[in-house]
């Protein structure tokens, strides 16, 4: 096998692809990245059983051939070669990777060890990229990072029609987003629990690239996601999703609306002397929010912003890292409270306007911390 191709297109390829390799692949050959030279093209490949990544470049090819070369190694080969043409071809069990007065010889393992790739599910739609990364990385906040408890871990994907509800929640709080998008079939109605790490993922690296299609088979634990060269696969996560639709409140008679970024920042300040497992408080008043936080003797923190009120004037907790997360995730102006009672959890919303209204596509509950009587 021989090949020629520049370094940022190489690069950028095998970077890709060696995303999908485990940190402890089940077998050696799994750490390998599998590289393919036909005609005018080269295809990268990696799979660990549970995640598969495949694109295709073009190239000049001067030999036909396949090669499995340890994915880890080459990625950090081409990152460090030079602004130049690389060529890489094989010289009997080696592979010779060259790029102006650099030179690297590899290893390479055994082609028919690797396992045959996923086959990509039935295309089951289309839908715009930047729009499905935001919506992504609004929602991913509010996913588990416990591995053990790997429901917990995914984002619920629940189809219906030409809308997409993503859903995730760690137990103290939950985020919700809807996006629009344009099934293959119209009337559709499914679901599917994918992992949060694969969806941001897939997020940063295809989002960008203009309308992604998702695959989603109706008999297949695989989702797939694919955009111009390239494609993912991943195994779906197994179990039934809690049904955390049904926490979010249908009547708030308390709302407050601040600045976001006024929030954030001033929660930002106060959070600098809370201790683990200590909450900020916010008090909404008439026209005021006042925030504080710690206690007693040790260190204090106040501050105060402006903020809108509707309903009666309420006291509320809550932990820093989780009030800070949700309102990071917003991209609006301002940002609305709607409160039942101050022990109840509290829904955030979007509201581009102070006395606009607010927009409900994406909504994040959090969990209030109980304060002493």
């Amino acid at each position: 096998m021989k090949f020629s191709v520049e370094r940022d297109v190489l690069a950028d390829a095998v970077s890709w692809t060696a995303r999908s390799l485990s940190q402890r692949p089940p077998s050696p050959v799994l750490s390998g990245i599998l590289i393919n030279a036909g005609d005018s093209v080269v295809s990268f490949a990696g799979f660990d059983y549970e995640i598969s990544a495949h694109l295709e470049i073009a190239a000049e090819v001067s030999t036909p051939g396949t090669i499995l070369v340890s994915g880890k190694l080459l990625a950090e080969i081409c990152r460090s070669l030079p602004q130049s043409t690389v060529t890489i071809e094989t010289e009997g069990s080696k592979v010779t990777v060259t790029c102006g007065r650099s030179r690297f010889h590899l290893a390479t393992m055994p082609v028919a060890d690797y396992p045959e790739l996923p086959v990509l599910p039935e295309i089951a739609g289309v839908v715009d990229g930047a729009a499905f990364s935001e919506a992504i990385a609004q929602v991913i906040v509010a996913a588990s990072k416990d591995d053990t408890l790997p429901i917990l871990t995914g984002v619920k994907m629940e189809i219906e029609d030409d809308l997409i509800t993503f859903l995730a929640t760690d137990r103290y709080r939950l985020a919700m987003r809807e996006v629009h998008w344009k099934p293959t079939t119209p009337g559709i109605s499914t679901s599917a629990l994918v992992k949060a790490k694969t969806l941001n993922e897939v997020a940063k690296t295809l989002g960008g690239a203009g309308e992604l299609q998702i695959a989603l088979g109706e008999n297949s634990d695989l989702i797939g996601f694919e955009s111009g060269s390239r494609r993912t696969t991943s195994l779906l996560v197994d179990g039934d999703y809690p049904k955390i639709r049904s926490l979010f409140p249908e009547n708030t008679p308390i709302h407050a609306t601040v600045r976001t970024h006024e929030l954030v920042e001033a929660v930002r300040r106060v959070a600098v002397v809370a201790e683990r497992n200590t909450p900020v408080r916010l008090a909404f008043t008439d026209s005021q929010l006042a925030l504080d936080a710690g206690t007693g003797e040790d260190a204090q923190a106040e501050e105060a912003i402006e903020a809108q009120l509707e309903g009666e004037e309420i006291t509320v907790a809550f932990n820093p890292a989780y009030l800070s997360e949700g309102l990071n995730a917003f991209n609006t102006e301002f940002v609305r409270f709607s409160f039942t009672t101050a022990p109840k959890p509290a829904m955030m919303t979007a509201q581009k306007a102070l006395d606009g209204n607010d927009e409900d596509d994406y909504r994040y509950l959090v969990m209030p911390v109980r304060l002493p009587n």
